[in-house]
Order: C-alpha cells, then sequence, then structure tokens
C-alpha cells in the first residue's frame, strides 16, 4: 500500500495530473491487492478462523462447504465493518470517483478509517514485538506508527482472538464428547463409537440453542 501511494504521489508531482493509463494501471493494482488487504485488514480473519474451528469441533469438517463458509464470513465482514467501509466509501472512494479528489488523496483519506480500525483491534504487545523485530521505533505516539508494521500486528492478533474463540468451542463441543464416552462405558457399551451418538447429541444442542445465530452474533460484536 505504502508502495502504492509513493509512485502515485511520484507521478503527480512530475506531470500534475495524472494520464488516463495510470490511472489504469493504478484500478488494476488495486484490484490485485483487493484479496490480500479483505484478508489483512478487516475482521474476515478472524470470522473464517473461528468458523473453521466451529465445525472440526462439532465433527463436520466439511459442513458447511467452504463455498457456504467464505461468502458468509465475508457478509458478516460487512456487517462487523459497517461504519468503517461507509467511512472509507464517503471520505475517498465517492469524491474519487467524481474527480474530486486525487488518487493519492483518496488513498491518504482511505487510510486514516482503516488504521484506526486496525489500531483498535491491534494488542499493543504485538506492535512492540514486530516492531522490535523491524527495528522499528520507538515511537511516542500511535501516529508515528507505520501502516506497514501496522498491518501484520493487526492480523497477528486477529489471529491470536480467533484461536481464544476456537478454544472455547472446541472445550465446548469436547464436554459433550466427554460426557457420551463416560455414559457408553458406565453402560458397558464399549462396542459402540462414542462420535457415532455424541454427533447428533451436538448437532440436536447446536440447533436447539441457535448456534448459528449465536456464534455469527458474538462474531460481530467482537469486532470492536
Amino acid at each position: 500500500m505504502s508502495t502504492i501511494a509513493a509512485a502515485v504521489e511520484a507521478v503527480t508531482a512530475s506531470s500534475g495530473q495524472m494520464s488516463n493509463g495510470m490511472h489504469i494501471l493504478l484500478v488494476y493494482t488495486l484490484l490485485a491487492l483487493a484479496p490480500a488487504m479483505l484478508v489483512l485488514c478487516t475482521s474476515f480473519t478472524r470470522i473464517l478462523v473461528v468458523l473453521g474451528f466451529l465445525r472440526q469441533a462439532m465433527g463436520v469438517p466439511t459442513i458447511p462447504p467452504n463455498m457456504v463458509l467464505i461468502p458468509l464470513a465475508m457478509l458478516l465482514t460487512l456487517l462487523s465493518m459497517g461504519g468503517v467501509l461507509d467511512e472509507v466509501y464517503t471520505k475517498a472512494v465517492a469524491p474519487a470517483m467524481d474527480s474530486k479528489m486525487t488518487p493519492l488523496v483518496a488513498y491518504q483519506e482511505a487510510a486514516k478509517p482503516l488504521r484506526a480500525f486496525m489500531l483498535r483491534n491491534t494488542k499493543e504487545r504485538d506492535l512492540l514485538v514486530l516492531g522490535k523485530a523491524a527495528k522499528l521505533g520507538p515511537f511516542r505516539t500511535l501516529d508515528e506508527v507505520p501502516l506497514r508494521l501496522i498491518i501484520p500486528a493487526f492480523a497477528l492478533s486477529e489471529l491470536r482472538t480467533a484461536f481464544r474463540m476456537g478454544f472455547t468451542l472446541f472445550m465446548t463441543f469436547l464436554t459433550v464428547d466427554l460426557v457420551v464416552a463416560g455414559l457408553l462405558s458406565a453402560l458397558g457399551l464399549m462396542m459402540v463409537p462414542p462420535m457415532s451418538v455424541s454427533l447428533p447429541l451436538k448437532l440436536l444442542l447446536f440447533v436447539m440453542v441457535d448456534g448459528w445465530t449465536l456464534i455469527c452474533g458474538s462474531l460481530i460484536a467482537s469486532v470492536h
């Protein structure tokens, strides 16, 4: 992202106005980076990892399939980051499309709400560890932290949060597995696979407590 901004700034400074060819090149570059930005700069990583943990914990690792899980994670990401994305569109995308703002200024305006969002959801420890490893800093204020440090620190924080939520899900369903295994052992049904009994029970309990709504609601609420 910083490389794109530097390139746009150089072209703008030299010519005063970007040519149509440069506009097209910039658009294609942004489109190529869009998947990485979606994964690393939004809550998509947290949501998708937790949903993956959920189906593993339930014992159905392929249901729902990825073609359902990934679009669901994208929609939940839009819901959880609605305010941030609206601000990016209002302050950067719309003015740039109306030719009221140069691409460089639009990039800078779009980075501000995303930067604030990532800092709200980034652990200070991740910033310190990565900054020390990259020999960046120390920084007196968060405004001095470069975006190239914020993005990987945010990604690590999202993974940590997702694994904590996944651990909670695993422990919940593991309790059902242990109870079923204990009951089958006490009844002397040693030849009955515990999974064949616990899986229907876990699915029944998950449906009875409206698990999908609870999980999706918790994921949206966990994003600040």
